[in-house]
């Protein structure tokens, strides 16, 4: 019953993510890459969607547990995973906050790129990273920062709540997650030192050759839960034309390619702790 109360799995099964994340692939190779792991590694990737740094990891060598609130992203995650020949890669369904059937340090590196930061308790969310991954191990968060300029999903996200009603009493916003202090004061409660907590800006790229930014604005008025949520809010108010031309002047003004495709680079806070 609890699974079918909870909004947070609600928003993110609402539409159909697969179709913003085909925008990801390759800057979740390249976070991936970055991230120099050497088998053998156990990794669990929380908030994972369908697996666009879950399969670049489980392709390295890694043994990789992924989990999301979405079933229908677990579904085609395991699907992709099949599909590539993984057997090494599993997807399952799983809230961040509780991460309940998952032991203690069992995990040499858990990662959550703009995954785990949209669950609704981010001290729970803390403590249950903290909770799995083994001493000496490593997690690595890609969190979106609030109101930065350079960050596509920021400003999409302050866009979509310009249409939509007040959040409800006790909603702390996922944006939290890309503020220096509130990083260290979550890990720091769940007994993290502040010495071992790095943080850097970082760019992720949404890139499609064959898709427009305008393209791309449609998908994520029809695929993206948040974005829904607007669209849904504004064709009430008569405000749907209003959206429409706010995000596509937002994309348009932050698209790099000029040959029509799209490649859009958003700045995001890079958190790494070591256990």
């Amino acid at each position: 019953m609890e699974q079918k109360t909870n909004s947070n799995k609600a928003l993110w099964e609402k539409g159909d993510f697969t179709q913003i994340a085909a925008f990801m692939r390759q800057s979740g190779e390249e976070i991936v890459k970055s991230l120099e792991i050497t088998p053998p590694l156990r990794v669990l990737d929380l908030g994972c969607g369908d697996g666009t740094t879950a399969i670049p990891l489980a392709l390295l060598g890694a043994e990789v547990v992924g989990i999301d609130i979405a079933k229908n992203l677990v579904d085609a995650g395991n699907k992709r995973a099949a599909e590539a020949g993984l057997n090494r890669l599993t997807f399952q369904e799983g809230d961040a906050c509780n991460l309940q059937g998952v032991s203690d340090h069992s995990f040499d590196l858990t990662i959550s790129i703009f995954g785990a930061m949209f669950a609704p308790k981010p001290f729970d969310v803390a403590r249950e990273m903290v909770r799995v991954t083994k001493p000496g191990g490593r997690i690595v968060m890609g969190n979106w920062i609030p109101n930065d300029p350079t960050s596509f999903v920021s400003q999409l996200l302050k866009i979509s709540a310009e249409f939509t009603p007040p959040p409800p009493e006790g909603f702390i916003s996922p944006m939290t997650w890309g503020v220096e202090d509130h990083i260290i004061e979550r890990f720091g409660q769940a007994g993290v030192p502040k010495e071992k907590i790095s943080m850097v800006r970082d760019t992720y790229s949404f890139i499609s050759d064959d898709k427009s930014p305008a393209q791309f604005i449609e998908l994520l008025e029809r695929f993206y839960g948040p974005t829904m949520n607007a669209v849904a809010a504004a064709q009430k108010n008569g405000r749907m034309a209003q959206l429409h031309n706010q995000l596509l002047e937002l994309a348009k003004e932050q698209n790099k390619s000029t040959d029509g495709s799209t490649s859009i680079p958003a700045t995001f806070m890079r958190v790494t702790i070591n256990l």
